[in-house]
């Protein structure tokens, strides 16, 4: 792939994900052992990508915790700061243009886990000379997913909701190449979209300026963690995926001899007590759990007065 800067869109506040965005930025939870950024970021940098800039917003200091310089990673990480708002799909790659050299952009989701061929993409991008393109997958899911249309030349015709309406549709998998020109006209500072908003003017002013990269599927893998029963699900799979024996369990996390963890994600700082019951619950940093205690699939976060239990429903 030619050297291209990646913008990473991380600013979001991740509320489906909640309570466990309210602990971690969602970009900076752990999947299989392995924050969700950083397994982003050594994909980008497998692909040759060396210059990557993250925009923040919801919980930055979580994100730039596990991030760095990303220097232990195999690229050089800035950061585009979006306060005191979040400003969207648009806005946020609007604001981080200063840091962004080149009139290409590889801009990718903060949230998914895709492998799709960006070389090949990028190829695609090139011939077909649109302002942008977006890696799709078909839509299989779309009683749960809103999906993209396309025509015979896979131009981008419109966006649907889920439901009924986006049968036959394509899912984006959170992967796209931008002209630089679709943003910089826009206005700094304001929160804008792009799938909504920008794109749908420019579909309208330029039929063919949006097109689809229609990644191989089956072939192409997308994880998606928008709800905490996401989440789990898609952790689980990366730990049995690559063997790893202890990937549900994060950093300085101590387990009594005598307590029973059975099928749980511990994140980083947690203790469990003598004779304590941990079955199918999710753990969240710092969290303290007395001995003699029992849960069950809740998901447990540190509060000021001890430990605060919500239900992980994973059904």
């Amino acid at each position: 792939m030619s050297d291209l800067p990646a913008l990473i869109l991380t600013a979001g506040l991740g509320t489906r994900l909640r309570p466990l965005s309210d602990v971690r930025a969602k970009p900076a939870v752990p999947v299989g052992g392995e924050p969700l950024v950083r397994r982003i970021i050594a994909w980008l940098a497998s692909h040759a990508v060396r210059d990557v800039v993250l925009n923040l917003h919801h919980r930055a200091e979580t994100i730039t915790a596990v991030v760095g310089d990303g220097s232990d990673l195999g690229v050089a990480a800035r950061y585009s700061w979006e306060q005191p708002r979040v400003l969207g799909s648009a806005g946020g790659p609007r604001q981080a243009l200063p840091l962004l050299d080149g009139d290409t952009l590889l801009i990718v989701n903060g949230d998914t886990l895709t492998d799709v061929n960006l070389a090949e993409m990028e190829a695609a991008h090139a011939r077909s000379g649109a302002a942008v393109t977006l890696a799709l997958v078909p839509n299989t899911d779309y009683e749960r997913y809103g999906g993209v249309v396309l025509d015979d030349d896979r131009r981008v015709t419109g966006f649907v909701a889920r439901g009924p309406a986006a049968a036959g549709s394509y899912h984006f998998v959170g992967v796209q190449l931008a002209s630089r020109a679709v943003f910089e006209p826009l206005p700094a500072g304001q929160p804008l979209s792009t799938i909504g908003g920008v794109y749908d003017d420019w579909m309208r002013a330029k039929p063919d300026s949006i097109r689809g990269f229609v990644a191989p599927f089956p072939g192409v893998s997308f994880s998606d963690i928008g709800t905490p029963a996401d989440y789990w699900r898609t952790s689980h799979a990366f730990a049995t995926r690559e063997r790893r024996a202890h990937a549900l369990a994060g950093r300085a996390c101590v387990v009594h001899p005598f307590a029973r963890v059975t099928g749980s994600i511990l994140w980083d700082d947690v203790q469990i007590g003598p004779d304590a019951v941990i079955g199918e619950c999710i753990v969240t940093d710092g969290v303290r759990v007395a001995g003699r205690t029992s849960y069950r699939r809740s998901i447990l976060i540190a509060g000021p007065d001890g430990v605060v239990a919500s239900p992980l429903k994973l059904d």
